[in-house]
């Protein structure tokens, strides 16, 4: 018996809507854009402080944000939670 070891194809992730795609990354106070629409929010520590962290979801594309305001950090801000896959 011959086993098949090649790997499962997983589905791509859909691309991103234009302003999502246009979101700066990794930048504290980047805006976000209009249609974010905002979710909950909690607090994660970072070297021994509380930072604030908010999670966004856009209304066109459907792609999960987190937003981290540490002002000590000018590298937090916007990062993808969760590559977006095909709407079903």
């Amino acid at each position: 018996m011959t086993v098949d070891i090649s790997p499962i194809p997983t589905p791509a992730a859909a691309p991103r809507c234009e302003p999502c795609a246009g979101v700066q990354l990794n930048w504290r106070r980047a805006p976000g854009h209009a249609e974010l629409v905002q979710g909950s929010n909690r607090k994660e520590e970072r070297d021994g402080r509380q930072v604030t962290v908010t999670r966004y979801r856009c209304d066109r594309c459907g792609q999960v944000w987190d937003y981290e305001n540490d002002k000590t950090n000018l590298h937090a801000g916007w990062s993808v939670v969760r590559p977006r896959g095909p709407r079903a």
